[in-house]
């Protein structure tokens, strides 16, 4: 007989009762943040209609995206003589033959759903409206350590004011996330109105989405290797080279050093993300955050839609790339029909953030013990005397379980422990007699008598 193996596709995984104890644990701190600065849950579907995906997130992000495949006989419509797609090479005809095949994609990510959702529900919503969200993403991405296909993004934004209080509240809430995990972390923080300062600057204003994309991936390429995509990408090698002071600054540049007004001297636009950087940080400054945040001129974030004030959060004990991120972004609705909607929020990378806590050990040690309380089945007499007491703690919350069938107690014992059961209740029938049970805790190996009506108030000491 042949038996198929089984997989599941690379870049997405399965997990484990441990695994989805320890990643509750992650939504569950977020979540609970989140709605602690007043932000409501939502919702939206994991595909959406291409038209709403394509051309959001730049060429790079176009080319990441989960197109999903028609149903039905969708080929019919494209053997009409007049369009002529099924030529001999009907590959060339990829372009024209894409909308016969695919209109709908898996999300790429949170932010331009919700801005869809926004615009579809804007008599609903109260402006400004605040919004969290976790869910799955899909990304074609090459899978490697920290980059999955499939991945959870649990985002914060909201939208309606231009006000940039909202980018202070956003920073506050990274840092009451990241101290509540017990991450050190670094927050950069940049605007792209001083990156669209430093493209009309050195004369490249029309390129700024190229450069954007290209010093986006500095971290990961270095400077050499940006360089010559700016050239690919059509920047002059004066333009080039008169951006070298900013890509090879080293640190944080903060703009009270006078450093960077200098720079931008001569540009409106620049001078403005200056005095917007100044003004959050004037703010900041007096809420004695537990984690460092600075000015980094060198952080671009690759995605179209930002107009402001942008994110990066990186770990500081652990390798790996950004953990969080977002930005302003001024009429993302616009595209939508609902023009002139500022917003803001962030994306915290859950799966990143479970990899670093799994390898600096920052998870509660009993997080994967989901039963607090077995019970041993000495027989039909005996689970009778045990299905009452289970049923009682099981009414104040006590997680609790009975031993499905007559088994040795070292079977029993055994089960216990590889589930991480701290508390196992022995009532046999001697004890029945006399109304009581004993109780052994798993992990000190002590083992006493009580009167079976006390077990409740023994827990809950």
């Amino acid at each position: 007989m042949f038996f198929q193996k089984p997989n599941i596709p690379k870049g997405t995984r399965d997990f484990t009762p441990v695994e989805m104890a320890r990643r509750n644990y992650i939504f569950d701190t977020l979540r609970g943040i989140f709605q602690v600065f007043g932000y409501q849950p939502i919702e939206t579907p994991a595909m959406e209609n291409l038209s709403t995906l394509m051309g959001k997130y730049g060429e790079e992000g176009d080319k990441l995206l989960f197109k999903i495949l028609n149903s039905g006989n969708f080929l019919d419509k494209t053997q009409d003589p007049g369009l002529n797609l099924l030529s001999e090479d009907p590959l060339s005809h990829y372009k024209e033959l894409t909308p016969f095949i695919t209109e709908k994609g898996l999300r790429y990510d949170l932010t331009v759903p919700f801005a869809r959702f926004v615009v579809q529900h804007q008599h609903e919503l109260v402006f400004p409206f605040k919004r969290y969200q976790i869910q799955p993403v899909w990304r074609a991405d090459r899978p490697q350590k920290g980059r999955y296909r499939e991945f959870f993004q649990c985002d914060v934004d909201v939208i309606g004011s231009p006000s940039l209080l909202y980018e202070v509240e956003l920073v506050q809430i990274i840092d009451k996330v990241f101290s509540a995990l017990g991450i050190k972390v670094s927050i950069r923080i940049n605007n792209r109105k001083i990156l669209a300062g430093i493209a009309e600057t050195i004369g490249a204003s029309g390129k700024f989405n190229d450069i954007m994309v290209a010093i986006d991936k500095l971290d990961k390429i270095g400077v050499d290797k940006v360089n010559e995509e700016l050239t690919v990408r059509g920047l002059s090698k004066e333009a080039v080279e008169l951006l070298q002071p900013f890509l090879r600054q080293e640190g944080a540049l903060e703009s009270n050093s006078g450093i960077l007004e200098g720079l931008l001297l001569n540009s409106e636009t620049g001078k403005k993300g200056i005095r917007e950087f100044q003004e959050i940080k004037e703010m900041l400054d007096n809420l004695q955050l537990k984690n460092n945040f600075a000015l980094d001129i060198k952080l671009a974030r690759g995605l179209n839609y930002y107009t402001g004030t942008i994110i990066e959060v990186k770990a500081l004990d652990a390798k790996m790339g950004s953990i969080c991120g977002g930005g302003r972004y001024d009429d993302l609705t616009g595209i939508f029909g609902l023009p002139d909607m500022s917003g803001v929020g962030i994306s915290f990378g859950a799966d990143r953030i479970y990899d670093v806590m799994l390898e600096l050990g920052l998870f509660p040690a009993d997080i994967a013990a989901t039963t607090r309380v077995l019970f041993v089945n000495f027989g039909p007499e005996e689970v009778k005397y045990c299905l009452t007491m289970a049923s009682r703690i099981r009414e104040s919350g006590i997680s609790s379980e009975i031993y499905p069938e007559v088994a040795k107690l070292k079977k029993q014992m055994e089960y216990a422990n590889r589930k991480n059961i701290p508390f196992v209740i022995l009532a046999g029938q001697d004890e029945i007699n006399h109304g009581r049970i004993s109780v052994k805790n798993m992990k000190s190996g002590e083992q006493q008598t009580i009167e079976s009506g006390e077990l409740l108030t023994f827990l809950q000491l």
